[in-house]
Order: C-alpha cells, then sequence, then structure tokens
C-alpha cells in the first residue's frame, strides 16, 4: 500500500514522485530556524482558534506535498503560540529550572541558547518570529516582564536576555546557518519538516478538508501510524497555507487520545519584507558578554579534564535503531551496571529519580521506565537504555528480545 492515501488512486510512478516530494520537502528549512538549543521534545499551544472551513480547490496528498516542497518563502513576521504537554511529574518547576541552570552553569550565560530556549520545553509562550531571507531572522520569546531575542544578521548570530542583561554573541557559517547545529523547532514549518522526514511506508498521508489560520485559508495534511499499536503517535495534522505552501499550524495529538502534546500555529503573520531595522542589535550598556568561541574553549577545557578512560567507557557507544517507522526504538549500551545512575556530586539522587518511574522486569532482567504522553524510556539494571515514541510494553518487549 502507498504511503499516502487520499480518496485519487495513486500509481506507482505517482507514489515514487510523492516520494521525492517529501524528500525535497524535508529539504525547506524556513529561515527562522536558527534556534541553537539542545532540547528533546517541544510541544505547542493546544487548539488555536480557527475562524471557518474555506472553500478551495479539491487536492490531493501528494499535490500538497508538493506544494510544501515548491513553497519558498524568503519573508516573513508574525507571532507564533507555543506550549507544551508531555504529562511530566509536575515538580514545581524545578525541571526547567535544572535543565536552564545547568545550561548556565556548564557556559556562564542566560543569553545562550542552549539555555534560555530549554523553557519551551514545558508551558505555554508566546514567540515573535520574522525573516529577511537567508542571512537575516529574529525569534523573540516574550515573557510576563522580560523578552529573550535570538537574531541572525549576517554572519552575526545575538542572543540577548533582558532579564539578566545578559549578551551571547556566535557566528554564522558562509551558507548562514548556525555553525552548531542542535536547533529546536519553533516554527510550524520546522516541525513540518521533521514530521515528513519520519514518513514512510508506514504512515497514512491524507488531505482532510481545510482550514482558516491567521486569517488565511490552508489544507489539512494528516499523518498517521498504519499500525497503531506500540507507538503512542495518534496523529499529526498540518495546516498549510493554500497559497504560500507554508505550514502555518502543526498538532501533534498523541495515541492516548487528550490535549495536543505538540501544537505549533500562527496566531499572526504577514509575508511583507520587515524592516532591516528589525534585525539591527548593539549590546546595551553595563550587559555582560559571552563570546561562543571562549564557551568553546571552556568546554574544550572540560572535556579535556574529565574525558572518560576506555575502562570508564565500558561497552558504550552510538545508539542503534530497532523496529521500523513509528515503532523505532534507540537502544544505548551505558555500560554502566545498576541501572539508574547516583549523581556524582553531594547526596544521591538516585532514589529521588527512580521514584518518578515505574518498575518493571522481564527476560532482560529489571529496569525503571519513565513515561511521558509521547516519549517513553528504560533504564534497565544492566546500563542499557530504550527510548522510543513507543508504549511502556514495546519497550519491555524490545528488551526481551535484546537480553
Amino acid at each position: 500500500m502507498a504511503p499516502y492515501e487520499s480518496d485519487d488512486s495513486t500509481s506507482a510512478g505517482e507514489v515514487d514522485d510523492l516520494r521525492s516530494g517529501r524528500r525535497k520537502a524535508a529539504r525547506y528549512v524556513v529561515p527562522v530556524a536558527v534556534v541553537g538549543v539542545a532540547a528533546a521534545t517541544i510541544g505547542l499551544v493546544p487548539a488555536l482558534a480557527n475562524s471557518g472551513d474555506p472553500s478551495l480547490p479539491k487536492i490531493t496528498a501528494q499535490q500538497l506535498i508538493e506544494k510544501i516542497a515548491k513553497s519558498d518563502v524568503q519573508e516573513l513576521s508574525g507571532t507564533v503560540k507555543v506550549s507544551t504537554d508531555l504529562g511530566l511529574p509536575n515538580l514545581g518547576g524545578l525541571e526547567s529550572g535544572l535543565l536552564s541552570g545547568a545550561a548556565k552553569g556548564r557556559d556562564g550565560s542566560s543569553a545562550d541558547p542552549a539555555s534560555k530556549l530549554t523553557e519551551l520545553a514545558s508551558g505555554t509562550h508566546t514567540l515573535r518570529v520574522a525573516a529577511d531571507g537567508q542571512d537575516r531572522q529574529k525569534v523573540s520569546l516574550i515573557e510576563s516582564a522580560a523578552e529573550y531575542s535570538l537574531i541572525h544578521n549576517g554572519k552575526d548570530v545575538w542572543g540577548y536576555d533582558s532579564k539578566s542583561n545578559e549578551v551571547y554573541h556566535g557566528t554564522a557559517d558562509e551558507s548562514g546557518r548556525k555553525q552548531h547545529r542542535n536547533e529546536v523547532p519553533a516554527t510550524p514549518k520546522d516541525f513540518a519538516e521533521q514530521a515528513l522526514k519520519a514518513a514512510d511506508d508506514t504512515t497514512s498521508v491524507t488531505v482532510d478538508g481545510t482550514a482558516q489560520i491567521a486569517g488565511r485559508d490552508a489544507y489539512r495534511l494528516v499523518l498517521k501510524p498504519k499500525h497503531a499499536s506500540g507507538t503512542t503517535v495518534g496523529v499529526i495534522s498540518i495546516a498549510v497555507d493554500a497559497r504560500t505552501g507554508m505550514p502555518l499550524k502543526f498538532t501533534l495529538t498523541p495515541a492516548g487520545g487528550g490535549a495536543a502534546v505538540v501544537d505549533a500555529g500562527f496566531t499572526q503573520v504577514s509575508f511583507a519584507k520587515p524592516a532591516a531595522s528589525t534585525f539591527d542589535f548593539t549590546p546595551p550598556k553595563g550587559a555582560k558578554v559571552t563570546e561562543e568561541k571562549d564557551k568553546a574553549d571552556k568546554r574544550g577545557e572540560r572535556s579535556h579534564e574529565m574525558a572518560p578512560s576506555q575502562k570508564d567507557l565500558g561497552k558504550s557507544g552510538a545508539p542503534k535503531v530497532i523496529g521500523k517507522g513509528w515503532n523505532s526504538i534507540a537502544v544505548i549500551d551505558s555500560g554502566a551496571k545498576g541501572g539508574i545512575p547516583s549523581s556524582s556530586g553531594k547526596g544521591d539522587l538516585s532514589g529521588f529519580i527512580g521514584s518518578l518511574g515505574d518498575h518493571v522486569s522481564g527476560k532482560f532482567g529489571k529496569g525503571t521506565v519513565f513515561s511521558t504522553r509521547l516519549i517513553n524510556a528504560l533504564i534497565t539494571d544492566d546500563g542499557k537504555v530504550y527510548v522510543g515514541a513507543v508504549t511502556k510494553d514495546a519497550l519491555v518487549k524490545a528488551a526481551d528480545a535484546g537480553r
């Protein structure tokens, strides 16, 4: 069966064309994706308001994929609503504090994207975005009494945290992309691109009506796992601008139902050229400025000081992937026996961390499963980690098979 299903019959040649279109779509990156941060899963505001179902010409899934692939929006400005509902345990803000605090502790600046933008991993947020080609982009995280901005202008990349009055300065390579690639999705286009990369013959893709997002007519592209058993992913819906082909809204609903885990949508968008001054930035007087090269030097020193021996590394290495499509599971052999590691500093976190998970056992032995509404992970007592957008039972089954 072809990976893209629609009301129209699809020939083998069309399927090849459609797969080619998906690959092309995966290469198109909206210019505002300059947000460099090591974060796992980001979610966005559930149920952004629609204002009706406009009447648009009929289009197939293949044609809509090709429309996304051909989209080349270079100039835009707008507002994106962002929220996360992973179903993490309520630690009173401790989880986001640990993420941002740890990053600041490593790199010394709250303006570093790796420390500030981890806040997108939970809660509800508003982003203002602007782009003018490959050389100028800006993303601002708006808070109640402060603002964080990440600005790419030519070869310069600036991060500014108004609350702490700290500045981070880095550089972009010749292609206009930020030098380090650990980027977090920030717009519907970013999320849609990742979903299209994941789509394969285990995915059903259809067109399911129309919508109006931020005052613009759009088609709804829907991706579903063909075989739902084992995966936590339910439905992915992408609202695609009927005129430009740019995704305006992205929603991921888990297999368990309820509110969206990931839902990103423009509440306002314009495709007019932003003013050049939008991308201007000069560090405010008295601001602490951290240079990317200084951070890299410090990181290199720490890496040298903390480099583990071959004995310490044990059997650890690059993760391998088992399973297919939405049921894929990454397996990492940490080489550390005893399951959940304790803290290396003062105190022992293993008991506290272990209390947040479910203890399981099987042919593989014993371990602990840590669950969210989308991503689950099993840490076994023999040092292996199994993680994926799959159920707890699927993780245990995979561990049993790989014992």
